[in-house]
């Protein structure tokens, strides 16, 4: 079993002083906690993986293409691996654990 604490992966996140804080990983997925201040612009770019988010708190907007639609505390969002999307009009700071299918691919 691997098990993990939102937590704890939150203190890590906050130390280094990151945005995105990675905190499971394998061949077939990875997941890592993002966290978006209020007001914050969302650098994020399109990603060769299939994603999913899940707002564990905070209220905002995402686009994703040309949809557009509210986010909070429980949404669940997919998003087609290189299609353009972002975070925008955060209005409380935004917690989301973001799934990539297959693990994202880290910059070389």
């Amino acid at each position: 079993m691997e098990a993990h604490e939102i937590s704890d992966i939150e203190l890590r996140r906050r130390a280094h002083g990151r945005l995105y804080e990675e905190f499971l990983r394998h061949d077939s997925m990875s997941l890592g906690l993002y966290v978006l201040p209020a007001g914050a612009l969302d650098p994020q770019q399109p990603h060769a993986e299939d994603e999913a988010y899940l707002v564990l708190k905070g209220r905002g907007r995402i686009r994703v293409g040309d949809d557009d639609r509210e986010v909070g505390p429980g949404s669940v969002v997919f998003v087609p691996k290189r299609l353009e999307h972002r975070f925008h009009s955060i209005t409380e700071e935004l917690s989301v654990v973001v799934l990539f299918a297959p693990a994202e691919t880290r910059p070389a």
